[in-house]
């Protein structure tokens, strides 16, 4: 008989006019790896949030059965004293303080006296680094280490807690491919441990590669729990029940009408930190992109895609910016974010929470953030019915999951925060639409929609350009592909030439 560390039976959640989930039942054995999958919007979130007491008892009905007792954790703190850690996918670290206090802040080290303890602080942090390989200081600044570090330190913080059910979700959307498999193999090596650990991800590769078992949830039911014993299911099957379908073609078909006009290009361009101003992150960086072309950026974390869109963007990263930037043939001097919009240039950041949408503002407000000109009067007053009809049309053509135009964004799953984000910069009508990770952390119904829309924008004559860490997804979207490496050009493919193996070698060539 099976060892059942964790049983969540029949949980119910409802917000105003959604049943998030719907009598979900879900079972985690003791010493196994349990994937949680399903689109956008399914309820895996919502249901970790029951189990971690985010969702206190109350607020749902159901039962959480951990370790053979019921349990109705009111917070966090509760949980966690059972041994249940959740890592979010948004991290939770202060930038400014030390791996040590980021780890132990609200279960600080004391002395008998209340005084904070710390050598034994610091000594502990290191010793739960050194249980997920991080070879860092932790005395170190949290700022002054990369995301996949960072990733590390919230984990060996759930560690340091005495861990005994670790839940993950989305662990490995801000990591490239070498840090994600190292990542994955140090769950393999808590499994080892005795560790149960539920990772709920979206890279279905992924969950092939370490899952024993997969909980698919669709519209907040389960659908189906499907063993893996071998780690080689055939993702497509996970994908039949995650949408209900079968999903013959993840990258939908394209005409390619690429004209020989350059649409945009840059030349020489160079970027350093806006703090560490000797520290150059684009070295002299030049490329073209066509009217009608999908053109991908592709490199290891650290690589300089991000810092080089943004300074391109009306110089919104770095300092001592040189070198040319041209729109339509003509060189253009970008100043601020509201120059490079009113020029026909649009980026979407990779950070749709923090700098992308405006969370606590509705659908409708977010959708038309970019050019409020467009639904205002000369005098600046909004014509909201206007705005409204604007979202409305959005909402429709993006297949946005929501329940009105009113909703708030925070609200909305992942997939369709990405949905309006991609509807606040269609609205602003951009030539050149600058894409940094724009199926980061959704689901592959959602990105296939995505990618249909990124379609549709270069059957007009406009251009896009993709910042991806997912090597399928600019195999399978672009036309052309530049590699970068530590902030310098590694290489460039076309469509018919690329393939994976070219792109890491290109990135392992330049860095000897």
């Amino acid at each position: 008989m099976a060892d059942i560390i964790l049983e969540m039976k029949d949980i119910v959640k409802e917000y105003p006019g959604v049943k998030a989930l719907n009598h979900v039942n879900f079972k985690v054995e003791r010493g196994e790896i349990h994937a949680l999958v399903g689109e956008n919007g399914a309820g895996k979130s919502t249901l970790m949030n029951v189990l971690a007491g985010t969702i206190p008892f109350g607020q749902y009905t159901g039962d959480v059965v951990y370790n053979g007792s019921v349990c109705r954790f009111h917070n966090i703190k509760e949980s966690e004293k059972l041994g249940i850690a959740v890592v979010h996918q948004e991290l939770a670290l202060i930038p400014e303080l030390t791996i040590a206090e980021n780890m132990f802040m609200g279960n600080e080290r004391r002395k008998k006296s209340g005084v904070i303890d710390w050598d034994r602080t610091f000594q502990e942090a290191q010793d739960a680094m050194k249980r997920v390989g991080l070879k860092e200081s932790s005395h170190t600044l949290i700022k002054d280490i990369g995301t996949g570090k960072q990733q590390l330190v919230e984990i060996a913080k759930a560690l340091s807690k005495n861990c005994k059910l670790l839940v993950l979700d989305e662990p490995t959307s801000s990591l490239n491919e070498e840090d994600s498999k190292m990542l994955l193999d140090m769950i393999l090596g808590f499994k080892k441990q005795g560790i149960s650990s539920i990772i709920i991800t979206h890279k279905l590769n992924e969950v092939a590669y370490c899952a024993d078992n997969i909980t698919v949830l669709r519209d907040g039911q389960t659908i189906e729990t499907i063993p893996n014993p071998d780690h080689n299911i055939d993702e497509d099957r996970i994908i039949k029940g995650m949408v209900g379908r079968e999903l013959t073609d993840r990258y939908p078909a394209r005409e390619h009408k690429i004209s020989k006009e350059v649409i945009f290009a840059c030349k020489d361009w160079t970027v350093y930190h806006p703090v560490y101003t000797e520290k150059c992150m684009d070295d002299h960086i030049s490329f073209e992109v066509h009217r009608g072309e999908v053109v991908g950026f592709s490199g290891l974390q650290g690589a300089g895609r991000t810092e080089l869109a943004m300074s391109l963007f009306g110089r919104s990263y770095g300092s001592h910016i040189s070198g040319q930037e041209f729109i339509n043939g003509k060189e253009v001097h970008l100043k601020n974010e509201a120059d490079a919009i009113a020029h026909g240039l649009a980026y979407a950041t990779e950070d749709r929470k923090t700098n992308g949408l405006i969370l606590s503002e509705t659908i409708a407000r977010n959708t038309t953030l970019a050019r409020m000109d467009k639904i205002s009067s000369k005098r600046g007053i909004v014509n909201v019915p206007e705005e409204n009809k604007q979202a409305e049309i959005y909402v429709k053509a993006m297949h946005t999951k929501t329940p009105s135009i009113q909703q708030n964004v925070g609200n909305l799953s992942g997939g369709n925060q990405q949905k309006v984000l991609l509807a606040k910069w269609m609205f602003a009508e951009p030539d050149v639409l600058i894409l940094d990770e724009p199926t980061r952390g959704i689901d592959v119904g959602a990105k296939y929609e995505i990618y249909q829309i990124i379609n549709d924008m270069v059957s007009q004559g406009k251009a896009v350009i993709m910042i991806s860490s997912e090597l399928p997804e600019l195999l399978g979207m672009c036309d052309r592909i530049y590699v970068m490496n530590e902030g310098k050009m590694a290489g460039e493919f076309s469509a018919d030439e690329v393939t994976q193996e070219k792109i890491m070698s290109a990135i392992l060539k330049d860095k000897k």
